[in-house]
């Protein structure tokens, strides 16, 4: 009787007890389910947020690359420059070029760049202009010819030769740019200036082509992004029109380089011997410091009338920028190493400056050349407002046969499937 009392009045009998512990552990169990579903669901939300970040900075990095904007130059102009925007080229038949050659007529042969030849054309429009047909037999020279039309495709700038259009018509590579009258630098540089050959360019006409040409550099180097890094800078890929105002050319060779701040990409080492700098020939390490040496060089050939590499001068005098070094901070014997062709046509304060950029621009170490933006700047004063005596345009000159080809400078290479 007491014990049925306690089993009504008092704790839950023995047959309860199970049931509410198992309530309890399936209240337990639902508590533990919605915590791991919120979690789950947690985590999906933030996988999902950054996918669409992810997307997001993707496509915003690539419009950057490919949008246009506006570049405050040095020289306070603002120009419209193209970050890489694409652009149509116009398509030409081999039929069309081979006309405009008159069947490609050595009379009309105009250069030999590394991978072809350069004629001189008259197109359907009437327009005159540069066909480069490239060696069908060479798999560097359709690298090359791809490279090239998506270069320039894209970047446009007045200091880089314009791309009018291309044909690739079955196993036919041509390019066709603007026609340059007054050929490229390195003929004028080299030549004596009598009838029939490319005429003496005087110190004011070298100062404009070295400003033109570091802008061409700078454009490439500051306004693009990524930057475009030429690696094949040299006088024979300078060209000069009809009022000798300069432009960078031939971009088969360059090569995108890095968003970072002084980065590098890794590459096999092409180019042509005397311009390449020393750490991307050691290394292979490419940086837009490499084309500053290589204008370096050109700015050397610029003041001295010489050759990067002549083997057959005197000892030490075979490699330009290791006899011009200790030169050019020493006022007297910089004033003797001047091309004598310009003697008495420059200020010698000009001269000094000059002759420091060149130094600073070739220098062994990278991090201490500057970048192209300074060069312009510097190179500024010197020929703005300045007017040098003008040297006539002689578009029937003999272009003489003297480009250097572009190669791989180590060893065992030919270049072939480089990328």
């Amino acid at each position: 009787m007491i014990r049925s009392l306690l089993q009504v009045e008092g704790a839950p009998s023995e047959s309860q007890q199970p049931q509410d512990g198992g309530s309890k552990t399936n209240i337990a169990l639902i508590v533990l389910a919605v915590i791991a579903a919120l979690a789950v669901s947690a985590l999906l939300i933030v996988f999902v947020y950054y996918c669409h970040i992810r997307c997001k900075v993707k496509k915003k990095s690539q419009s950057q690359r490919f949008k246009s904007k506006n570049v405050q130059l040095p020289d306070s102009t603002t120009v419209s420059t193209v970050s890489l925007e694409q652009r149509e080229s116009q398509v030409f038949t081999f039929k069309q070029l081979q006309g405009a050659t008159c069947n490609f007529n050595q009379g009309n042969v105009v250069g030999h760049g590394g991978f072809g030849s350069v004629f001189r054309g008259v197109l359907p429009d009437g327009r005159q202009a540069a066909i480069k047909q490239l060696d069908r037999s060479s798999k560097q020279g359709d690298h090359e010819f791809r490279i090239e039309v998506d270069m320039l495709s894209r970047l446009h700038s007045p200091y880089l030769v314009g791309l009018l259009g291309y044909c690739a018509d079955q196993d036919h590579r041509l390019l066709v740019y603007e026609y340059m009258p007054n050929g490229n630098l390195q003929e004028h540089l080299y030549s004596d200036g009598t009838s029939g050959n490319p005429p003496i360019l005087n110190w004011e006409t070298r100062m404009r082509i070295a400003l033109d040409s570091a802008k061409g550099l700078e454009y490439l180097h500051e306004c693009v992004s990524p930057p475009v890094i030429h690696r094949d800078f040299k006088s024979s890929n300078i060209l000069l029109d009809s009022n000798f105002n300069a432009k960078v050319s031939d971009f088969g060779l360059a090569k995108l380089g890095s968003d970072k701040v002084g980065g590098l990409v890794s590459t096999r080492v092409l180019g042509t011997h005397g311009y390449v700098a020393p750490e991307y020939a050691l290394t292979g390490h490419l940086t837009t410091k490499s084309d500053v040496y290589s204008y370096g060089v050109v700015l050397l050939e610029l003041l001295t009338g010489r050759v990067p590499v002549d083997m057959k001068r005197p000892p030490g005098q075979g490699v330009l920028v290791s006899w011009a070094l200790p030169r050019l901070t020493d006022r007297d014997k910089l004033v003797e190493m001047v091309d004598p062709v310009m003697e008495g046509q420059f200020a010698v304060k000009d001269l000094i400056q000059v002759a420091a950029i060149a130094a600073m621009c070739v220098q062994p170490e990278a991090d201490y050349r500057p970048l192209m933006t300074d060069v312009v700047q510097s190179l500024i004063p010197l020929v703005k407002h300045k007017k040098g005596s003008k040297i006539v345009s002689t578009p029937d000159f003999h272009h003489r046969m003297v480009t250097l080809k572009s190669s791989s400078i180590d060893s065992g290479s030919s270049g072939a499937g480089e990328n």
